[in-house]
């Protein structure tokens, strides 16, 4: 009798390791990543912050005020996209609420890449419809230039010249606003009112033009 209740008293201790450890296991696998995420997760670009200002041309001065940050978003393909924001240390954080309420509100971006992918020419940026914040040019009028402003979508959302500027043409080439396209932007659009929340003028208000892609602070 006694060596059935050794037994049975083994049997019970081997019982509650072997659900002790499968317990164990199923809490580790919640710690996972989720593989879904990480498997459809498309990356548009991966720059070192030395290869994101490469060939700007900027002073030290103003690459000193950078900060090359990482954003995700929905693009125009319905798919998730990583993506890339360099910008000035002063609206970093901002950006980053932003693309997270734009992912959130699932508002496609087509792109979001460092201009150093079309040597620093924004026309070509423009019309390969990037959303980027950072562009070395005059400091005088541009608040590209210090990487205080972001452009969203350009070719979808253009800069068109008002009644009285009809000789200045409108960029990028090509490009046309049609308000039901996905991606665009108006008066009342919940991502120009997160902005205006923060503290940016929006383009679209501009007094000679409609430059629905700029937000500047």
């Amino acid at each position: 009798m006694t060596k059935f209740y050794l037994c049975l008293f083994l049997w019970i201790i081997l019982f509650f390791f072997s659900c002790s450890n499968e317990r164990k296991s199923k809490k580790n696998e919640n710690l996972l990543p989720n593989p879904t995420l990480s498997e459809n997760l498309i990356i548009d670009c991966q720059y070192t912050f030395n290869e994101a200002i490469a060939g700007s041309n900027a002073p030290k001065e103003i690459l000193n005020q950078l900060e090359l940050i990482t954003v995700k978003y929905y693009s125009i393909d319905k798919k998730i996209h990583q993506g890339q924001i360099l910008t000035n240390k002063k609206i970093a954080h901002e950006i980053i609420h932003l693309f997270e309420f734009m992912f959130q509100q699932r508002f496609p971006i087509a792109q979001a890449i460092p201009v150093v992918k079309y040597n620093w020419n924004d026309n070509l940026s423009m019309q390969a419809n990037n959303t980027y914040s950072f562009c070395y040019r005059n400091i005088s009028y541009s608040k590209h230039a210090r990487g205080m402003a972001i452009d969203i979508n350009p070719f979808f959302n253009p800069l068109r010249w008002k009644k009285g500027y009809e000789n200045r043409k409108n960029k990028p080439i090509g490009a046309t606003y049609n308000s039901h396209t996905p991606g665009t932007f108006n008066s009342s659009h919940l991502v120009v009112l997160e902005f205006k929340k923060l503290g940016y003028r929006w383009g679209g208000n501009f007094t000679r033009n409609n430059d629905d892609h700029h937000f500047e602070k």
